[in-house]
C-alpha cells in the first residue's frame, strides 16, 4: 500500500475529531484523565502534525486549507478550531497538575500488575513514567509553537488571557519533564560474573569469544566512552568509582521512572517539589528508546529558530544532550560490537536487567542504532545491515509474513505485547509491568527514519518496499464501525484466525499516535530531493547537449510556408530543454525524460522536412 502523507492524516485527523470533539467543544471521555501519556498522545494526534506540516497549520485561521478544514469540521469553524484546541491543552495541564501546583505525569491504567487479580494501587498509578515525561517534551515544545503565531491572530480576549495562562502552565511542565528526565537516567555499573555481567557477555560473544576475550574488546571499544562519563555526568561515589575499573561491564540509559536516590536538580523555574524516586537504577531498553525520542526535539530546527526555550531550559537541554549522544555512542557499539556479525543480528535480543529476550528488544536496539546513523554518517554497510536486520524483524514478526497456527508471536508482539517488570514498584504496592503492543508501529516508523536517512537506491528501495509492507498491515488494523472507528487498534482484522486476548478493538492513543507521527515523518521524506545518480547526471548531460545542438540546426532551417505553429514549436522545445538543464543535477531522471520528448519532436520535425524536401 502505497502511504500518502496528506491523505492518511486527513484520514486520521477527521477520525480523531469525531472521536474528540462533541459540538465543537473537546470532549475526554471515559479515560480521560487517566493516564496522562494517554491523553498526551491523544493531543499530540492533531498538534505534532500542526505543528511540524506547513499545509497542516490552523494556528493562523486565514491560511487554513480547505481539506484540513473539512477533516476537523467536528472541532468547529476554521475560526474555532485553534481556540479549541487552546481550550483543551489548557485543561489537559489543569488534569494533569497536583494540588501542589506541581505538574504530574502519571502512568495511570497503562500501570498493570504482574500477578493477576492483584490491584495496582491509587498511589502507584500516580507514579510518574518516561513516557510521560518524554511525551510532554513533545506536547509542550508543539503547544508553545502553536501560541507563538496563534496569539497574534486571534483577537478574542478571552483566548488572549487563556494563552497568556497555558504558556505558562506549559513552560512549567516542559521544564518538570527535562528534570524529570535526567533523573531518570542512569549508568548501572556490575561485575561479569554477575548475572547480568554473563548475560552480556553470552549477548556480546556470540557463542564464539569467551568471557575474557569479550572483557578485553569491551574495555578498549568503550574506554573513551567510559572516560566520558565518568567525567561529565554526576552519578554518585559507588558508580563512578565503579566505571573507573575497567574490568567492571556498564549499562547506560533511563530507568522506567525516577531513580530511587537520585538527587535534586537545581532550578529556579516554579515547578514545585520534585518528588522522591522508586526506580531501581537499571536501564530498560524501552524506556531509553522512549527518552531519546522525546529529547531530540528539544534541539530540533524548529524548536531552535523559535526560541521555545528560556535559558534555563537551554542548559537542561543541555545536560539532557550530553546523556543522548552518551546513550547513543554505547548502544550503537554494543549492537555492532563485532564487526563480522553483530549482536543485533542475533534475533531476538536478551536484556541484561530483566533477563527477557524479544523481537522487540532486538527492534529497540536497532532503533537506537537509527538514531546514532542519523546523528552521524552512516556508512553503506551500517545502512544495508540494518536494512536487513528490519526486514527479518518484519517476518519474524508476522507483518510480512503469514502466522501459523497457535502463532506465539501474533500474542507477544501485537495483542498483549511484551510485559516489562518495572523494578522497584513493589516499594509502593503489588509488583507493576508496563505492556508494548506496538511493534509494528515502531517497526514502520524506524524504517522511513532510515528511508529518509538513505542515500542509497538500492537500500532506499527495500525500505519503501518494506515501510509500504508494514503500513499497509498497520492501515487495515484500524477500527472499522463503532466507537474508535478510523483509529487503532483491532488486531483482529490481520489476524482473524489468531485467539486473541481481547476481542472487541478498543482505542489505542499509543499507537495512534505513533501512526501520526509516522505519517509526519513520510511528509518530510517526501520533501527531501530525490536520490541523485551519478551515472544517470552523465546521460543526461550527453542528451541535452545533442539536443541543443540539434535545436540549434532545426532554428537554422527556413519555416514550411504557411505553419505558424513551426515557430511556436521551436520557442516550447527551448522552453523545456532550458527546463531540464535547471534541475539536471537536482534530478537528472526528469532532466532524461524532458530531454528524451525534446530528441523525438526535433526527430519528428527533421523526418517532416526530408519528406516535404523529396516531394519538391
Amino acid at each position: 500500500m502505497q502511504i500518502k502523507p496528506r491523505q492518511h492524516l486527513l484520514d486520521i485527523w477527521q477520525a480523531v475529531a469525531r472521536h474528540s470533539f462533541e459540538r465543537g467543544e473537546w470532549d475526554w471521555g471515559e479515560w480521560g484523565g487517566e493516564s496522562s501519556v494517554a491523553d498526551a498522545e491523544r493531543l499530540l494526534c492533531l498538534l505534532y502534525p500542526a505543528t511540524e506540516i506547513p499545509a497542516f497549520r490552523v494556528d493562523d485561521p486565514d491560511t487554513t486549507q480547505e481539506d484540513v478544514q473539512q477533516a476537523l469540521k467536528k472541532a468547529g469553524s476554521r475560526l474555532d478550531i485553534p481556540a479549541n484546541l487552546v481550550t483543551a491543552v489548557a485543561e489537559f495541564m489543569r488534569r494533569h497538575t497536583g494540588d501542589d501546583k506541581r505538574p504530574t505525569f502519571a502512568g495511570g491504567h497503562y500501570f498493570g500488575p504482574q500477578i493477576m487479580n492483584e490491584e495496582v494501587t491509587e498511589e502507584q498509578r500516580q507514579v510518574g513514567v518516561v513516557d510521560s515525561f518524554s511525551m510532554s517534551i513533545t506536547l509542550c515544545l508543539a503547544t508553545l509553537g502553536f501560541l507563538r503565531v496563534y496569539e497574534t491572530r486571534t483577537r478574542r480576549s478571552d483566548i488572549r488571557e487563556a494563552i497568556v495562562e497555558l504558556r505558562q502552565a506549559t513552560s512549567n511542565r516542559l521544564t518538570a519533564a527535562m528534570v524529570s528526565l535526567l533523573r531518570s537516567f542512569v549508568v548501572n555499573v556490575f561485575d561479569p560474573d554477575a548475572p547480568q555481567g554473563r548475560t552480556l557477555c553470552e549477548l556480546l560473544g556470540q557463542g564464539r569469544l569467551s568471557q575474557r576475550q569479550v572483557l578485553n574488546k569491551f574495555q578498549n571499544r568503550f574506554r573513551s566512552l567510559r572516560a566520558a562519563i565518568n567525567e561529565s555526568v554526576f552519578l554518585g561515589i559507588d558508580v563512578q568509582e565503579g566505571l573507573k575499573d575497567e574490568n567492571q561491564l556498564f549499562e547506560c540509559g533511563w530507568a522506567w521512572s525516577m531513580v530511587r536516590d537520585a538527587p535534586e536538580v537545581e532550578t529556579d523555574e516554579p515547578i514545585g517539589p520534585q518528588p522522591e524516586g522508586i526506580a531501581a537504577p537499571v536501564p530498560y531498553l524501552y524506556f531509553t528508546v522512549v527518552a531519546l525520542d522525546g529529547i531530540q526535539d528539544l534541539f530540533s530546527d524548529r524548536t531552535l529558530t523559535l526560541g521555545l526555550l528560556n535559558t534555563e531550559q537551554q542548559q537542561l537541554a543541555e545536560a539532557l544532550r550530553l546523556r543522548w549522544e552518551l546513550t547513543q555512542q554505547y548502544w550503537s557499539g554494543i549492537a555492532r560490537f563485532d564487526d563480522d556479525r553483530w549482536p543485533l543480528e542475533d534475533i531476538p535480543w536478551r536484556t541484561t536487567g530483566q533477563k527477557l529476550e524479544s523481537e522487540y528488544f532486538s527492534l529497540s536496539v536497532a532503533a537506537i542504532l537509527v538514531h546514532d546513523l542519523m546523528r552521524r554518517r552512516a556508512t553503506d554497510d551500517d545502512l544495508t545491515r540494518t536494512v536487513g536486520v528490519m526486514e527479518r524483524l518484519a517476518e519474524r514478526g508476522r507483518i510480512t509474513s503469514r502466522m501459523v497456527r497457535d502463532d506465539p508471536m501474533v500474542h507477544q508482539l501485537h495483542n498483549v505485547g511484551v510485559a516489562l517488570p518495572l523494578q522497584g514498584s513493589e516499594r509502593i504496592g503489588p509488583p507493576l509491568q508496563w505492556s508494548m503492543n506496538d511493534f509494528s508501529a515502531q517497526l514502520l516508523k524506524r524504517t522511513i527514519q532510515l528511508c529518509t536517512l538513505s542515500r542509497n537506491h538500492t537500500s532506499h528501495d527495500r525500505l519503501l518496499s518494506l515501510a509500504e509492507g508494514v503500513f499497509d498491515h498497520m492501515w487495515r488494523r484500524r477500527i472499522r464501525d463503532g466507537e474508535g472507528t478510523g483509529l487503532w487498534d483491532n488486531v483482529h482484522a490481520v489476524y482473524p484466525d489468531a485467539q486473541l486476548h481481547k476481542r472487541r478493538p478498543a482505542v489505542s492513543w499509543s499507537i495512534t499516535e505513533r501512526v501520526t507521527e509516522v505519517m509526519v515523518q513520510a511528509y518530510q521524506m517526501y520533501r527531501q530531493p530525490p536520490i541523485r545518480s551519478a551515472e544517470l547526471a552523465e546521460l543526461a548531460r550527453a542528451l541535452v547537449s545533442e539536443a541543443a545542438h540539434l535545436l540549434g540546426i532545426e532554428q537554422m532551417e527556413p519555416a514550411p510556408t504557411g505553419d505558424g505553429r513551426h515557430g511556436m514549436q521551436l520557442r516550447n522545445i527551448e522552453v523545456t530543454l532550458r527546463r531540464a538543464r535547471s534541475v539536471i543535477d537536482e534530478q537528472p531522471g526528469t532532466a532524461y525524460a524532458l530531454t528524451l520528448d525534446v530528441l523525438a519532436q526535433l526527430d519528428s520535425l527533421a523526418r517532416a522536412r526530408e519528406a516535404a524536401d523529396r516531394g519538391v
